[in-house]
C-alpha cells in the first residue's frame, strides 16, 4: 500500500504532461515545437517522441506556454538559452555554428573544383 502511494504522485505527474490543450489549433503548434525540440536524455529523439520524464516535463512546459498565448519561437528561444542550441533539431546560424554550416559547402565546391578538369571533353 506505501509502494502505491509513494507512485501516485509521480504517475499523476506523468498523466499532466501529456495532455491535449483544449483548442486544436494550440495543440496543433505545440505538437509541431515539440517535434523540432531534442530530448535532454534521449539525444536523437525529439521530446514528442520520446518517452523520458524530463521529455514529459518539457511537453508539459510547451503546452502551458501555448496555452498562456506565447509564440512557439519565443518557447523554442527559451529552451535554447535553458538548454544551449544543440537542444533544438533546427539550429540557429551563429558564428560559433558558422564552420559546421560553411564547411561542407567549401568541401563540395573544392571537389568540384578539382574535379572539373577531369571532365572537360578533350580538343
Amino acid at each position: 500500500m506505501a509502494a502505491l502511494l509513494a507512485v501516485a504522485p509521480a504517475a499523476a505527474a506523468g498523466r499532466y504532461n501529456d495532455v491535449q490543450l483544449a483548442d486544436p489549433a494550440q495543440e496543433r503548434a505545440a505538437k509541431a515545437l515539440m517535434t523540432s525540440i531534442r530530448c535532454v536524455v534521449c539525444r536523437g529523439q525529439s521530446i514528442a517522441d520520446s518517452n523520458a520524464d524530463i521529455a514529459g516535463d518539457m511537453r508539459g512546459e510547451i503546452r502551458e506556454r501555448i496555452a498562456a498565448g506565447e509564440s512557439p519561437e519565443s518557447i523554442r528561444a527559451w529552451f535554447i538559452q535553458h538548454y544551449g542550441d544543440w537542444v533544438s533539431f533546427q539550429p540557429r546560424f551563429t558564428e560559433a555554428s558558422a564552420p559546421l554550416w560553411l564547411i561542407p559547402a567549401l568541401s563540395l565546391l573544392f571537389g568540384v573544383a578539382l574535379a572539373r578538369p577531369l571532365f572537360r571533353k578533350r580538343r
